[in-house]
């Protein structure tokens, strides 16, 4: 079993290489440590050198060795280029693969144009399985292997400001979903991990690219984003996201996907049983698209 080492199991993976994309900050850097620290043989992306250079920090602050390779998702030759330096790092190809990287970008589906449309699906969508199309023939010839698609629960239910991001998600679900059916007779496993919302920076870089607003309402929507997002330093941390990573990756017989988070299970429950015309109402409201039906003070009777 090239670059392997032990089955998986819930032990410590020693040497088995995992490849986490997109792991200079947030989830990503969070689980390149905590697979470094459990054994695993780690090898962060990003796209430049000094994002590689904050991983490799990271680590040796850790007293942690982590490899880098620099690639962009987005890019289908820096992405064939890079995995190709993976191929040659890993005896033909790593044991798995994290895809976590992606971006989430805020707008109301009015104001965001094409090309910006475009760029959301290919890092979220496209990308993950670009990667699973290079990575795969050697897993499959080796007759182990797992790939790890980061979604979100915004990959479960859809929100307003963030339409195009939920649907870069919904999509990557329905294309793991498929995948997971495809290469199962071949040994490889595929999971998803659908985290809540934790203390990252994708939530300040979605309202960094909101796009110019078309009315008065969207853009006291959006200054009301600036706000939420503020907040993300009272957010979980992202090492309970990429410890439940690391269980995707040891366990013999993993779910098909991970809920992460609390506001991710009650978002998916109260999605489920609420019903929809109330569901909205109040996703309207929290966003600050819909008024309440009394003032609230200091909210100028909008919620």
């Amino acid at each position: 079993m090239r670059a392997g080492g032990v089955r998986a199991g819930w032990g410590a993976g020693v040497g088995k290489s995992v490849v986490v994309t997109g792991a200079n900050s947030g989830i990503g850097l969070a689980t390149v440590l905590e697979l470094a620290g459990t054994g695993y043989d780690v090898i962060g992306t990003a796209r430049g050198s000094a994002k590689a250079a904050e991983i490799a920090d990271a680590a040796s602050a850790k007293g942690q060795q982590v490899r880098t390779v620099q690639l962009d998702v987005a890019d289908a030759d820096s992405t064939r280029d890079g995995f190709a330096e993976i191929a040659a790092m890993t005896d033909g190809g790593p044991w798995a693969v994290v895809n976590n990287a992606g971006f989430a970008q805020m707008g109301v589906i009015e104001d965001v144009d094409d090309d910006a449309v475009r760029y959301q699906l290919e890092v979220n969508t496209v990308a993950p399985a670009r990667i699973a199309r290079i990575v795969l023939p050697a897993m499959r010839e080796r007759g182990d292997g797992r790939i790890v698609n980061i979604s979100s629960v915004a990959g479960r239910m859809s929100l307003p400001l963030m339409g195009w991001y939920c649907a870069s998600k919904h999509a990557l679900e329905a294309v793991t979903n498929a995948l997971r059916i495809e290469v199962a007779d071949f040994g490889v496993k595929v999971v998803l991990v659908e985290p809540g919302s934790f203390g990252t920076n994708i939530w300040a870089g979605g309202q960094n690219n909101a796009p110019e607003p078309t009315t008065a309402a969207y853009a006291a929507a959006y200054e009301r984003g600036t706000g939420l997002t503020s907040r993300a330093g009272l957010m979980p941390a992202p090492v309970w996201v990429a410890r439940t990573i690391r269980m995707a990756l040891a366990s013999p017989l993993p779910p098909a996907r991970y809920l992460v988070g609390v506001d991710a299970y009650s978002g998916v429950l109260a999605d489920k049983v609420v019903p929809t015309v109330l569901s909205d109402y109040v996703k309207g409201v929290a966003s600050g698209l819909r008024r309440l039906p009394f003032p609230i003070p200091g909210h100028g009777g909008r919620g």
